[in-house]
């Protein structure tokens, strides 16, 4: 869930490291540091501060250096504090290290070999630079990182530094993504693709159990066994542009506005004039599976519970979805012939990941729907699709919310009998999407007089109701307003008896077979003091609902009754005056479990 940056090279390190660093903020964290090569002490400088980056950033040395690493943390052991904060640096001081991942015998590990060392910190992570540090005594830098991984249980992404070596990086990884990147003037290695962008050329994404030995040139990849490892680099693409926020004040309203061309993109990438575009292959495994499961978590289970009623409506195949981390360890009796369905924006989510191992040791088929294609989950599926929605840095999603539904709904159809035109439903969508994002103004006003109250509720029925789910949980998520979502029926079943007076209750009514039930249980709440608003298709509005849409296929109707929400979220923590796209407590890419 951290982001690490190193470089090493004829640049400054220092600029590269810090400016990744910026980057890779939409992950979220609560702390920051780096290590720099101090050419005046021949050694390296440590610098670290709680916070955010900019508190960093002012404590930085003046001096370029060829060589540092960089590491922002989302606290996983040991509080928020400067302690705790990476890097860390052996006893000894000839060590340094950032690491991402949890260490899940950290404990045994202090017991059996650290029982000498006074550690600085409370996090596992410090464990790892002190058995270096020992192994060293007796076995050259290579073997004792090596020998360190062995011991390990968990995961990690690890960079480690060698006073008595420092023109050389070392790097690791298990289960927590490490991306390399080779330039003309350096090598620049990190967690996410984005840290890579304007300093390599071309990059490798490091496989689980891997080490690489890195000087300002070259790099020489290892299995945890010390054998030499074959590689392919592959050319970076990633544009920075979609990194940067343009005209708009928050990265989350620049991906708000960016859906209807996501849209158009994923028509564009997965139809041709006679054929979908996904492996035949895929389709004709997927057909003769008697069951799918979705696994997926938070804003993307609640993308495969829309995913779910697609698939079913379209094909004869039973669905069902799945809390990933809740599969991950205990799991549901299965059919006899099941397909696996992973969704992940990231293709980094950690009970993801703890899931597809379990099904490989079985045997399952495996699909990924991911936004990376580079990441751990797309590489180590059996099949995988790609949901072209570009790099998403506001920490709560939207626009790769709608790319995961768009692309579940060309998976149904594919695997359906095809009897409606899907591409051009989609292309509808797209143009109801900019039409509502072109007059959408009146929402910032609405959302001060109606979000008024610690709690709030998202009411509606059948696809109504899924999207409700999303919706209170981006209101909550970035507003931090205790948000809900119900199936409108179900709210005289016990939940009423929180309606009070003004208590905002926002209806999403899309479906005309239930549209009017929905209208009565806002009654029921109206008549307890509750505030209304309403977010209907123009298909069942009536004239006073305060957002009318236009008319799209009731089947895609998730794709636009979210918006609305996602700006009335947005809405929310702006006049809160709230870190939009960085939370409190969250990170954009969930790699712990």
């Amino acid at each position: 869930m951290c982001g690490i940056v190193g470089y090493i090279g004829n640049n400054n390190a220092k600029t590269i490291v810090m400016d990744g660093l910026r980057r890779l903020e939409y992950r979220g964290y609560d702390s920051a540091g780096v290590s720099l090569f101090n050419p005046d002490t021949n050694g390296f400088e440590l610098i670290k501060k709680k916070g955010r980056i900019v508190n960093l950033e002012a404590a930085l040395p003046g001096y370029s250096t060829p060589i540092a690493i960089g590491h922002t943390r989302w606290a996983t052991h040991g509080k928020v504090s400067q302690e705790n904060a990476h890097p860390h640096v052996s006893a000894s001081g000839r060590f340094t290290i950032v690491h991402n991942g949890v260490i899940d015998n950290h404990m045994e590990l202090r017991k059996r070999y650290l029982e000498h060392v006074e550690f600085k910190s409370q996090t596992d992570s410090e464990v790892i630079v002190e058995l270096i540090d020992l192994f060293s005594k007796n076995l050259s830098t290579d073997s004792a990182i090596r020998k360190t991984l062995s011991a390990l249980e968990g995961s990690y992404a690890l960079l480690v530094m060698d006073n008595t070596d420092p023109f050389t990086m070392y790097g690791a990884k298990h289960k927590s993504p490490l991306l390399l990147g080779k330039g003309e003037e350096g090598m620049v290695i990190g967690s996410d693709m984005m840290a890579l962008i304007d300093v390599a050329d071309n990059y490798l994404a490091l496989d689980d159990e891997t080490l690489v030995r890195m000087d300002t040139k070259n790099f020489t990849l290892y299995n945890i066994d010390g054998d030499v490892l074959p590689y392919k680099l592959s050319k970076l693409e990633v544009d920075e542009i979609d990194s940067d926020k343009g005209e708009f004040d928050h990265f989350m309203l620049k991906e708000i506005h960016e859906q209807p061309a996501v849209l158009r993109r994923i028509i564009g990438e997965y139809f041709n004039e006679t054929h979908i575009r996904i492996d035949d292959a895929l389709i004709h495994s997927i057909a003769s599976r008697d069951r799918i499961y979705i696994l997926a978590a938070g804003t993307s289970m609640h993308a495969g519970l829309v995913g779910k009623t697609l698939i079913e409506k379209l094909t004869d195949i039973p669905v069902e979805v799945h809390v990933a981390s809740e599969f991950a360890y205990d799991p549901p009796k299965l059919t006899a012939n099941p397909q696996f369905i992973m969704i992940s924006q990231s293709g980094e989510t950690a009970d993801l990941r703890a899931c597809l191992m379990n099904l490989k040791k079985d045997a399952h088929p495996t699909l990924t729907l991911t936004n990376v294609k580079t990441s751990t989950l797309a590489r180590e599926a059996d099949h995988f699709l790609q949901l072209f929605a570009g790099p998403e840095i506001a920490v709560a999603s939207t626009k790769a919310y709608t790319a995961q539904i768009a692309v579940l709904a060309i998976l149904g159809y594919a695997l359906s009998a095809q009897s409606f035109d899907l591409k051009r439903e989609l292309s509808e969508v797209a143009i109801a999407m900019e039409d509502f994002l072109s007059k959408s103004n009146s929402i910032e006003s609405d959302v001060k007089t109606l979000l008024t109250k610690r709690n709030a509720f998202y009411i509606g029925r059948g696809l109504d109701n899924k999207v409700c789910m999303e919706a209170a949980l981006k209101l909550k998520e970035i507003s931090y307003i205790q948000t809900e979502g119900f199936a409108a029926g179900e709210l005289k079943h016990g939940t009423i008896a929180l309606i009070e007076e003004d208590t905002p209750v926002i209806a999403i009514i899309a479906n005309e077979k239930t549209a009017e039930n929905t209208r009565s249980n806002l009654s029921e709440v109206e008549s307890r003091g509750a505030k209304t608003y309403t977010i209907a298709l123009e298909s069942v509005a009536h004239d006073d609902d305060d957002i009318v849409l236009n008319n799209v296929s009731p089947l895609l109707s998730p794709l636009i009754t979210v918006i609305p929400t996602q700006l009335i979220a947005y809405y929310a923590a702006l006049h809160r005056d709230l870190d939009i796209d960085k939370p409190r407590n969250l990170a954009k890419s969930v790699t712990v479990e």
